[in-house]
């Protein structure tokens, strides 16, 4: 069942206000509709295409059974970001984007792997009966440092089947393994921005925490029904 997407929610959530003239990228020129006192105003009719384009694929990708990874490490975008993953199960980074998160498989699996092992051991109350006070504080640090780092991801199991970025230009580094690894990416791409670099554009503002919220929501809701979908072939 296709998601409605709602042009005047767009608006009122200023999904439509993209950065200053002076800071355009030319590319963006096909998403642009027009501009208001030297700052851009995107195109909400190429938002609603881009979603509608989106949404389905985010679908189709939860129903196989592969996760989507939800990217937001921009100071106003991590809480939001997390929320959104997290209200579907899926994975997410909404600290800094460590090189190599996707491609240098082995370390990050090896890390993964001490952050689970620690955890189980701290749970089973085995760190404690083995080690004093502080050591247990100190492997208590630890794992949390690790959270911090791999927390979002430590489910993941392998790659990705999609990565969804909530700032395409802030978070360049983790479309860049994406694009290596073949993983397709669904990006909101706003007016500064090389929207060439990313698989599924929804042209709009990535500032407006309201304009994200929103955008996000039709993200979680496509992912949704694909697990309802995965669910009901069972």
């Amino acid at each position: 069942m296709a998601i409605a997407v709602d042009m005047k929610a767009l608006l009122e959530a200023g999904v439509h206000f993209g950065h200053k003239t002076s800071r355009w990228h030319p590319k963006m020129a096909p998403y642009i509709h027009s501009k208001r006192q030297e700052t851009h105003i995107i195109d909400l009719v190429k938002t609603a295409e881009g979603l509608e384009q989106a949404l389905p694929f985010l679908t189709k990708v939860a129903t196989s059974g592969k996760k989507v990874l939800f990217v937001g490490t921009k100071k106003q975008h991590k809480d939001i970001v997390k929320a959104a993953a997290e209200q579907i199960d899926q994975p997410y980074v909404t600290e800094r984007w460590i090189g190599g998160m996707l491609t240098n498989t082995q370390t990050v699996s090896s890390q993964i792997k001490k952050l689970h092992d620690l955890e189980r051991r701290m749970a089973s109350g085995d760190l404690e009966k083995r080690y004093n006070k502080l050591e247990v504080q100190r492997f208590q640090e630890e794992i949390d440092l690790l959270n911090t780092k791999y927390g979002g991801i430590k489910n993941l199991g392998g790659t990705p089947g999609a990565i969804v970025v909530v700032d395409t230009l802030a978070d360049a580094g983790a479309i860049r393994e994406a694009k290596n690894l073949g993983v397709p990416v669904v990006g909101v791409v706003d007016t500064n921005a090389d929207p060439s670099l990313v698989d599924y554009v929804v042209p709009g503002n990535d500032d407006a925490i309201k304009g994200t919220e929103l955008l996000l929501s039709y993200f979680v809701a496509a992912v949704k029904e694909g697990l309802g979908a995965k669910k009901e072939e069972k």
